[in-house]
């Protein structure tokens, strides 16, 4: 009973704190433009949730003295304003969104090698020259355990039990960085290694999804943790959130193999306030705000001196597998239009 008043408690937290976050962001996009004088030193476009940034931007501000106006939304969304703005940036940085995902746009943001580059793990170095890595994200199931009950769910197989048709959280992956994490982690686990083997696996898991798509990555733990669904294709970080403020949720790393994929923080190019944005970037990839992230925020760090989140499971201790495809834009599209058509029953 204590565990489950906690958790009330908590969740009636993070809803407001969500719902001020919401309400920030969409006033300051109602706004009209102002002058340049006026601007805020540096404009953040993030999909990141509200309770997630703001310690780090209070942080930020108060060391660099920099003031910050945080705009909130879906990662392709934000993205796609990027492209449509880029004439004109009303942005200094994207962030958020897998690596990926942003790849293919690279060209939209700025090279800009961080402070911190050379601290980075090998895997997680700045190759492309503007795509910095932030945090190491891999992609899990999170169960809701009071609905479970005995139903068995170690893996992607699991989810074609039809016990579980209409009751898997999964996002709209052209929105969804983490969702698009997902597609790309399936079509490899499920197809041995070959993405084209792994559409069949796709065809049958969009018969038990239902019909329902998501809208937006948070739509999927919040529904899961708030028992709308049995299970979810999230995020590594957003599931052990839930998991420590007491929701019953279990995290369940896919037997069939997990891809772990980071995210990273962007500039946008031809940034208005580029001299704030490199100094964000170094910031957040620097050994405090990594440290803290890590310890409070429950992600694991792209540097090679920032230990893992406690209770998180070692990788050595899980089936990793990678993919060296879907990080291109030709690639990503065919996918996504794939993805659609087998979903919404068009033929392919």
């Amino acid at each position: 009973m204590g565990n489950k008043k906690r958790w009330r408690t908590a969740m009636v937290l993070l809803v407001l704190v969500a719902v001020l976050g919401m309400c920030f962001s969409w006033q300051q996009l109602d706004e009209p433009a102002k002058a340049e004088e006026d601007l805020p030193q540096l404009v953040i476009y993030s999909p990141h949730p509200l309770e997630f940034t703001q310690p780090l931007l209070d942080e930020f501000e108060k060391s660099a003295g920099v003031r910050v106006r945080l705009v909130n939304g879906g990662t392709g969304k934000l993205l796609q304003r990027v492209r449509e703005e880029q004439e004109n940036p009303q942005a200094d940085i994207l962030w958020g969104g897998s690596v990926s995902m942003i790849k293919p746009d690279a060209g939209l943001f700025e090279e800009y090698e961080s402070v911190n580059e050379a601290m980075m793990r090998p895997e997680f170095r700045n190759r492309e020259g503007s795509l910095t890595r932030f945090t190491d994200v891999p992609s899990v199931l999170l169960v809701n355990t009071d609905l479970a009950g005995d139903l068995p769910i170690g893996g992607y197989a699991d989810l074609l039990n039809p016990r579980l048709r209409g009751k898997i959280a999964m996002a709209d992956p052209a929105v969804s960085s983490s969702s698009y994490e997902q597609i790309i982690n399936m079509l490899y686990a499920m197809g041995d290694g070959n993405p084209e083997q792994g559409w069949e696996y796709i065809r049958a898991l969009s018969a038990n999804l239902d019909g329902r798509l998501l809208d937006s990555s948070a739509d999927v733990y919040e529904g899961v943790a708030r028992g709308r669904y049995v299970v979810g294709c999230t995020f590594e970080e957003a599931a052990l959130t839930y998991q420590r403020l007491g929701a019953p949720v279990r995290i369940v790393y896919m037997k069939e193999g997990v891809i772990s994929e980071p995210d990273g923080v962007y500039i946008i190019r031809n940034a208005k306030h580029m001299a704030a944005a490199k100094q964000f970037v170094d910031f957040i990839t620097g050994h405090g705000a990594q440290s803290y992230i890590a310890r409070n925020l429950h992600r694991r760090s792209v540097r090679k001196d920032v230990a893992a989140p406690e209770g998180l499971q070692e990788k050595d201790n899980l089936v990793m597998i990678s993919a060296d495809a879907g990080d291109t834009g030709e690639i990503r599209q065919q996918w996504l239009e794939r993805f659609r058509r087998i979903f919404y029953g068009t033929k392919e």
